[in-house]
């Protein structure tokens, strides 16, 4: 039984080509290999089986204890940003009572509380937007969901700190915001500290503005001890191991930083493309307001997240444009056979989201922007994965998915907006995710009548 053909390019120049360029290099290599096939992508160790067919992605994710198992220094990549205790970095029992410590706060009651929450603040960032002027709606999808995430993570939406916080955190994000700067966490011999004015040196200079600001907090917190707090800054530091033990501040610091890093960049992305997709297509958005004008003068935010058209246009953008491009990898840990190919133990695989979600057998037009497709069919988890799945499925899916369907909903409801050109927006790299290349120019060319904006008002 042979193993999963290689990719026939040089493997330094695959590598450029994953940084550079991935969109390209993963359809090019899609063409060849609809299914499965070896690549030299730097950040897996040598290889990485790049899994595009859904069977096979279930098999990867409902074995990954045993068979394939998701370790955390495969996901070494992050670790600059993240440190050693972050979940992305655990594996095994650690990781998994980690995420049951942090899963409460995405759910529940505490959602409902959050629904006012991110109401509020997107009508505050709209509202400063000029009119009849263009802006760059991630930027502004980015103010919304840092906010978000800085007042449910930490709790914190005034005073000196979390101005402080929010300007660092933009900062290292948008550090990495082009293939060249991110090549810096691809490439480790490029991290090296030449000084302030070097993208290194700024990069560990920023990170410990942000780090003294983090442990100043929990410094406050832990003299307070205010047991009546939701945010989920407050339940990781009431929370206790089997011995009895808190987490240490370095735990709850690297926590921190992977739930603000991976909460803010990747729902500002989504939301960015959405409004991008549904103003590309009038028909859509003519759609999606006649659905919220049902809910009438007094929506409360659950009524909007259960929404099946609203529902369905966050699907199929996160299907057309994942914020993530592969699930984390899985290492094989006893000879397998997938798909027909032999895999022997060592062996990373990771499941090719972009490409699973362009298969033409599954998304017939696929390139086409159609959120019918999910009022006409149920995909299964292994289908539609921009969560990714198994023990290192997202932990912040529920808030993300709430936030996006709240944030278009407030928006569209109360702007009238339209796009600066034509030109097409392409997803490009940013970091280890995919965002729109230009940002999504935008232009805010009046408010909605009163009639038509009644779910702003309702909702504030």
């Amino acid at each position: 039984m042979p193993a999963p053909s290689p990719l026939k390019t040089p493997s330094l120049l695959q590598q450029l080509q994953w940084v550079a360029d991935p969109v390209s290099y993963m359809e090019k290599a899609a063409q060849e290999y609809p299914d499965i096939f070896m690549a030299n992508v730097i950040g897996f160790g040598n290889d990485l089986v790049f899994v595009n067919h859904p069977q096979a992605v279930q098999e990867i994710l409902t074995n990954d204890r045993k068979t394939f198992f998701a370790a955390g220094k495969e996901n070494k990549l992050l670790h600059p940003l993240v440190g050693n205790y972050s979940t992305f970095m655990l594996d095994g029992d650690r990781h998994r009572k980690r995420r049951q410590l942090v899963m409460p706060s995405f759910h529940g009651d505490r959602m409902r509380s959050y629904g006012e929450l991110i109401t509020q603040i997107t009508e505050t960032v709209w509202s400063q937007l000029p009119t009849d002027q263009p802006f760059t709606t991630r930027n502004a999808t980015q103010d919304i969901s840092l906010q978000v995430i800085l007042q449910t993570v930490f709790g914190v939406c005034e005073g000196e700190r979390s101005q402080q916080l929010r300007k660092q955190l933009v900062l290292i994000a948008d550090l990495f915001r082009s293939p060249l700067t991110t090549s810096f966490l691809f490439f480790p011999f490029l991290q090296k500290d030449l000084g302030a004015w070097s993208p290194w040196g700024k990069f560990l200079r920023d990170r410990q503005q942000v780090d003294q600001l983090i442990y100043a907090e929990i410094a406050e917190r832990r003299q307070q001890n205010h047991r009546d707090r939701i945010d989920i800054l407050s339940l990781l530091m009431s929370a206790e191991d089997e011995a009895g033990n808190p987490m240490t501040d370095q735990e709850l610091r690297d926590e921190l930083m992977t739930l603000l890093l991976a909460g803010y960049e990747t729902t500002a992305t989504s939301i960015a493309w959405a409004l991008y997709l549904i103003q590309k297509h009038p028909e859509v958005r003519e759609k999606l307001l006649q659905e919220l004008d049902t809910l009438g003068d007094s929506p409360d935010p659950m009524s909007i997240f259960r929404l099946p058209y609203l529902t369905a246009v966050c699907n199929e953008t996160l299907r057309i444009y994942p914020v993530v491009m592969l699930t984390f990898p899985r290492i094989v840990q006893e000879p397998v056979e997938l798909l027909g190919y032999s895999l022997e133990p060592g062996t990373a695989v990771g499941g090719c989201i972009y490409l699973v979600h362009r298969r033409e057998d599954l998304y017939p037009e696929p390139k086409q922007f159609k959120p019918e497709r999910f009022l006409e069919r149920q995909f299964s988890p292994y289908e539609f994965i921009p969560f990714g799945g198994g023990v290192r499925r997202c932990m912040g899916e529920a808030l993300a998915i709430f936030e996006m369907k709240l944030v278009l909903a407030t928006i569209l409801s109360s702007y009238e907006l339209a796009l600066v050109d034509d030109k097409p927006e392409v997803p490009r790299r940013r970091g280890v995710t995919l965002a729109p290349g230009r940002g999504v120019n935008m232009v805010i060319t009046g408010k909605r009548s009163p009639q038509e904006s009644s779910l702003s008002m309702a909702t504030n």
